[in-house]
């Protein structure tokens, strides 16, 4: 029987590509996806027996707090085919002090965050989004500008969300708190990406992190982050898609300035009228589409594309629990290891500066508490990464194990007896998080970088931010383009959306 062609081709596998499959599979088109790794689909998202047998760890992306309230996956109706866990709490920030705040999807419920005055005004705030999220999350994650859904705010909403989202993270830290303890909470969850306390406009991304957590949390899937990537091709296949895997695109074939399929390493040719992109911005620019068909100031702006910071990252197999000084750090699904403002800013400023800093935030992750599957009966399952540059003088390989050791000093430092539960660990520096993926270029986790005026409008460079490339039938539709960075799928899930529409499939 002769190969049939299919309608789309989506390059690449993450969940931003298996969103934007499925979505397109759903309207009706046969899809196929087409991934590089001749192993597992996912990219990112996945999980395996790093360690020692029996320990389950997340190679990248591991808690998912888009999960329930994402358009995409809300549209694919995923929470049928992944179980999510949580655990008492949501994220703790302890420092050596003692002091401690926490953030659980109750915050009505007595918990520390500083002081009485400083719960009771995180409360409010909490009580504020709660009301706004179904709202917010639409005016954030559609296709920009998305004027409609901001309208649907209201005014006062966006009157206040303007006074909060125009602020650094520490004028807004401390306009809100009077404590130390409450005052590093949304700055140091900013730190997930390459916004520090002290950038221009950088609240907004802590603010929806933070406040993301009071109501969706910070749920990991049952039995591993892989299970995400496989419920999301078991959606595509219900709706007739395929992926298929060790499958390279080396180039996207162009006729008359339209694309009519993809070339994989060997040669095959695979034909189809549009080509979904869940590749880096500068790979599908600079390497996959013909030069003559990119406009020169846009190939110009994808090299001097900004990445945001690197990633150094260890997963370990315990002996037991972590043995945290804060008794609300061993209830809690995230652990963040910030210990002030200053602290923040200094390590923000170390990174910029190319060096590697030595007294690392950390953001650490208890899978298995969650999920008791991850490790065997009575051991557990621990993940931590920091940010680094993406390159030091003589390489990361130098300083693998050394730096390794700087992050579990700095974990042993809030947790006495740490060390003496370890049983092997796997130590993932930005190389090697580029070797994973491709995506992940100088192990930047973001797609880019996430300071304000990379952006809206500016991802990934301007005008061509609604998904669309400059050749017909090509759509970005990564983390590299609009809303970025986070397991929410909406990059694809747009990108899908605007490309069924070129269609005529709207």
């Amino acid at each position: 029987m002769p190969r049939r062609d299919p309608d789309a081709v989506v390059i690449g596998s993450g969940p931003n590509g298996l969103v934007a499959a499925a979505t397109l599979a759903k309207r009706g088109l046969s899809v196929l996806v087409v991934e590089a790794n001749p192993r597992r689909p996912g990219g990112a998202l996945g999980s395996e027996e790093a360690t020692l047998p029996g320990f389950v760890h997340d190679v990248g992306a591991s808690f998912f707090p888009f999960a329930r309230w994402s358009p995409a996956f809300r549209h694919l109706e995923l929470e049928r085919h992944v179980e999510l866990a949580h655990a008492p709490i949501e994220s703790c920030h302890p420092a050596p002090d003692g002091s401690v705040a926490c953030i659980t999807r109750d915050p009505a419920r007595e918990h520390a965050f500083g002081s009485a005055r400083d719960h009771e005004a995180w409360r409010r705030l909490a009580a504020f989004h709660a009301a706004i999220e179904p709202r917010l999350y639409p005016a954030l994650l559609e296709p920009f500008p998305s004027f409609g859904a901001l309208l649907r705010l209201g005014l006062p909403a966006l009157l206040r969300l303007g006074a909060l989202f125009s602020r650094s993270g520490r004028s807004l830290a401390r306009s809100l708190f009077e404590t130390e303890a409450a005052r590093r909470v949304v700055p140091g969850l900013a730190l997930h990406a390459d916004v520090g306390p002290d950038d221009p406009f950088g609240a907004p991304v802590g603010y929806v992190l933070a406040l993301g957590a009071t109501t969706g949390g910070y749920p990991v899937a049952v039995g591993g982050a892989q299970r995400f990537s496989d419920a999301l091709v078991r959606v595509l296949e219900s709706y007739g898609g395929r992926v298929r895997l060790g499958a390279r695109v080396t180039n996207v074939l162009v006729e008359r300035g339209a694309a009519i399929g993809v070339r994989l390493a060997g040669g095959d040719e695979i034909r189809a009228r549009m080509v979904l992109a869940d590749t880096g911005a500068p790979s599908l620019l600079l390497d996959l589409l013909p030069e003559a068909e990119v406009p020169g100031r846009l190939r110009a702006a994808m090299r001097r594309f900004q990445h945001g910071f690197g990633t150094f990252k260890v997963d370990w197999a315990l002996g037991g629990e972590v043995p945290w000084r804060a008794e609300e750090a061993a209830r809690s699904a995230v652990v963040h290891a910030g210990d002030s403002l200053d602290d923040l800013s200094r390590f923000t400023r170390e990174v910029r500066a190319g060096r590697a800093p030595e007294h690392p935030y950390l953001v650490i992750g208890q899978q298995s508490l969650c999920d008791p599957s991850r490790a065997p009966e009575g051991q557990a399952t621990l993940w931590a990464y920091t940010h680094v540059p993406s390159t030091l003088p003589g390489g990361w390989e130098a300083l693998r194990e050394s730096y390794a050791d700087t992050i579990e000093a700095r974990i042993e430092g809030l947790a006495p007896g740490f060390r003496s539960r370890i049983r092997a660990r796997r130590v993932v520096t930005p190389d090697d998080l580029f070797r994973m993926d491709e995506n992940l270029v100088g192990g930047d986790i973001g797609g880019g970088s996430a300071a304000w005026n990379k952006q809206l409008l500016f991802r990934p460079a301007f005008p061509w931010f609604r998904y669309r490339m400059p050749v017909r039938g090509v759509y970005l539709c990564s983390s590299y383009a609009h809303p970025g960075g986070g397991v929410h799928g909406m990059c694809g899930y747009n990108a899908a959306r605007i490309a069924a529409r070129d269609a005529g499939l709207a």
